[in-house]
Parts: C-alpha cells; structure tokens; sequence
C-alpha cells in the first residue's frame, strides 16, 4: 500500500457484490463502504503490480528496494534525507531529479551489469551510472594475436588496476564513494587504485 488517498474508489466495491436482498439496505452499504475504503488501496497496487517491477514507473523508495533485490550497484547514489545508498555519504539526491534518474537507470541496467561484471566495459558503465561521467580506466590486462606460436605475452606481468573520474565539482566525499563502487565492481583478486580530479572546461564540454 502507498498510502491513503482522499476519495480513492474501490476498483471492486463490495456492496455490487451482496445479495440482493442488501441493495437496498442503506445501512449494508453503508458499513461496507467503510470496507471498501480500507480496502481499496490494495486494490489499486495488485491492479497496477506490474508498474511497481518497472524501474521507470515504480515508487522511488520501492526502486531502492528493487535495486537490492536485483544486486544494482547503486553504491555513492544519495536517496532521500542525505544518504547514499551502500555508503552512507553524500551524492546526488533521489528527489525526482538527477539522482532518482540514475537510481533508476542502475536498477534497469542490473541485468546487462551482471553480464559484464569484473570487466573494463562493466566497471565503466558501473561509474558512469552512478556518477554521470565515464572514468578513464588503466590496467595490466592486455590480448593481442601473432601469425607465430611463442609471441610475446601482452600486458603487464603485475595485475594493477587504476579509475580516474574527472567531476565538475568534486568533493572529498567523491573519492570514497568511487572506491567503494570500484570494490564492489572490479575483479576479486586485480589490486586497484582511484583518484577523482576537477573536469577542464574541455572535459565538461564532452561530457554533455
């Protein structure tokens, strides 16, 4: 139930269905009417429970909990009253505004994430959701062919793994937000490092 709506009609109210000995009872309808009013909030959520599993259209505290359910990363998106989701800090509030835009974007994206998870193109995508902003990845993976067998190996021979964020306006806050979706997003054992940086004119003007 989302909550109590002035004036909210049943979509099945119950006095249609009594006999017909109670039609005109004014007293039966009267009493159920009653009912109907309590029960008519549920009936609205079971005639529209699709809605509320589309990311799109679904009730911004009921996304939080689809994002849950699902494994979004969500880590660093702010939702109502100044807190992160999976990190408690600061970022862009769930207020119907650039926050609720990405809340939602992460949950409909789980499923192509998932796919992807533990790769450069899955780790970007991961940031660039929450963030509004595609990093600069750097790491010691590498693949290549050669025509002869016992070609040089490419990459490096230690993992490393480095995100760089360039933000408009950045904060100190940023950068822990950045690492903990980094954790949570990159290859188990790939050692990692994160740094966030002011975004040049040049770079704000890409980004948009």
């Amino acid at each position: 139930m989302r909550g109590s709506v002035d004036g909210l009609a049943s979509s099945a109210p119950i006095g249609a269905m009594l006999p017909a000995i109670f039609a005109d009872d004014d007293l039966a309808q009267r009493f159920v009417a009653g009912l109907d009013e309590v029960l008519a909030p549920f009936l609205v959520v079971l005639d529209n429970l699709d809605s509320y599993f589309d990311p799109a259209l679904a009730p911004v505290d009921f996304t939080r909990w689809l994002a849950d359910w699902v494994g979004a990363e969500t880590d660093g998106i702010e939702t109502d009253g100044g807190t992160a989701l999976g990190t408690g800090t600061g970022g862009a509030a769930a207020d119907g505004s650039e926050g609720e835009r990405r809340l939602r974007a992460a949950v409909a994206a789980a499923t192509y994430l998932h796919r992807v998870r533990g790769t450069r193109r899955g780790l970007s995508e991961a940031v660039r959701l929450v963030f509004g902003v595609t990093p600069q990845i750097t790491e010691s993976g590498a693949a290549e062919w050669h025509a002869r067998p016992l070609g040089p190996v490419p990459g490096d021979r230690r993992p490393h793994l480095h995100v760089s964020l360039a933000l408009p306006d950045p904060t100190p806050a940023d950068e822990y937000r950045l690492d903990a979706l980094v954790a949570a997003a990159r290859p188990a054992h790939m050692p990692y490092t994160v740094k966030v940086t002011a975004a040049t004119a040049a770079e704000r003007t890409t980004d948009r």
